[in-house]
């Protein structure tokens, strides 16, 4: 009994880690890493095992996905000439798409980028529009090596 609770718990814990890794707020890959755990604790009730090896190996993963995440978006943002004040907008932009729908948030990141450098860092329309790709770029290889991860560890919860 104890260790179905944990499993629909491990599964919940993986799924919400996978939206994290989208939205804004949630942290997608420690979310989806503490899963994988309530999995291990489950499988050592008496389910198939899963060594600790594993789920070390996935904490490392987890630390080194979550901080660099704080690290990619700055630098692509850098080479390509934005401010802090662009990154500002990317992530506005995307909260605000998010009520129109998931896809809202693509064009929205972009378009607060872009008017954060036009407007906040008086750059012309051509610096403010390569400024802001390279936000939106580090924006998106941070969010998809969330994504990898976590729909990888939720892989592992379930199967």
């Amino acid at each position: 009994m104890m260790s179905t609770v944990l499993i629909v718990l491990a599964v919940i814990l993986g799924i919400i880690g996978i939206i994290g890794s989208i939205v804004p707020g949630l942290p997608g890959p420690p979310l989806g890493w503490a899963g994988l755990l309530l999995a291990y604790l489950s499988h050592k009730l008496g389910g198939a095992d899963m060594s600790i090896t594993f789920l070390l190996i996935w904490l490392a993963v987890t630390i080194i996905v979550t901080v660099l995440d704080y690290i990619v978006p700055a630098k692509f943002t850098k080479l390509a000439g934005g401010t802090k004040a662009g990154s500002q907008g990317a992530l506005i932009g995307m909260i605000i798409g998010m009520f129109f729908t998931p896809i809202g948030m693509i064009p929205c990141s972009l378009l607060g980028a872009f008017l954060a450098e036009l407007f906040q860092s008086d750059k012309s329309a051509a610096e403010a529009f390569k400024s802001s790709l390279g936000t939106f770029a580090g924006f998106l290889v941070g969010t998809g090596m969330k994504l990898i991860v976590t729909v990888a560890m939720t892989y592992y919860i379930l199967f």
